[in-house]
């Protein structure tokens, strides 16, 4: 259960700036999924957590009538890197947890873990599954920018070649699987066939359960 809000000194940031291609178009985030959007799924489980929650976008007219704060990349390319990067950069916190707009079963005890890891000389607590980073599930702090931006103006986009530059602590499967045993956080709804699959499955339950 949460224990408070902004006990870390830390802000959400939903990613929504796709241009959802592999989804014909469909805006991922308003995509229901057990009678929800993903986005106001999101939005229940990172509420108990943080007053302060932001959405990244291209397209601030489409969440306009939502009740947080909008804003758009600085830099122009379309990257998730870039994304992470405007997040920071709006941020009034020094941490900033960040989460893809269609993931609509993030745990509640994924994030406590997530948030009990920040410490002010870490830089990023990230997640890492079969030996891969999962950061887009993952908090940074504002510090992260620098590298960020020395990246992004040499239009490298893979989010993780800044990690050496910086103080990882890394989450390991074990203390992940720990809390989320099927790892429900990760999975995507990044295609239609992947739709299709949750809601065959029956993966249209409330993302606390």
């Amino acid at each position: 259960m949460p224990s408070g809000r902004d006990n870390t000194n830390c802000s959400a940031v939903i990613l929504a700036g796709g241009l959802n291609t592999r989804m014909g178009g469909r805006n991922k985030a308003f995509i229901e999924i057990g009678g929800q959007t993903i986005l106001d799924r999101l939005l229940g489980t990172l509420t108990p957590f943080f007053t302060r929650i932001l959405l990244v976008t291209r397209q601030p007219e489409l969440y306009a009538v939502l009740p947080l704060r909008v804003v758009q990349d600085v830099y122009t390319a379309r990257s998730s890197l870039t994304g992470i990067h405007a997040g920071l950069t709006h941020i009034e916190t020094d941490h900033a947890l960040m989460l893809p707009c269609d993931a609509p079963f993030v745990q509640p005890a994924l994030i406590r873990l997530l948030l009990d890891a920040v410490e002010p000389g870490i830089d990023a607590v990230v997640p890492r599954i079969g030996g891969y980073y999962e950061p887009l599930c993952a908090v940074y702090s504002r510090r992260c920018i620098a590298p960020i931006e020395a990246q992004l103006e040499n239009s490298v986009y893979k989010i993780t070649r800044f990690f050496d530059e910086i103080r990882v602590r890394t989450l390991s499967e074990e203390q992940i699987r720990a809390v989320d045993p099927d790892l429900r956080s990760f999975l995507n709804v990044n295609n239609a066939d992947a739709l299709q699959a949750i809601l065959a499955q029956g993966c249209d339950r409330g993302s606390g359960e």
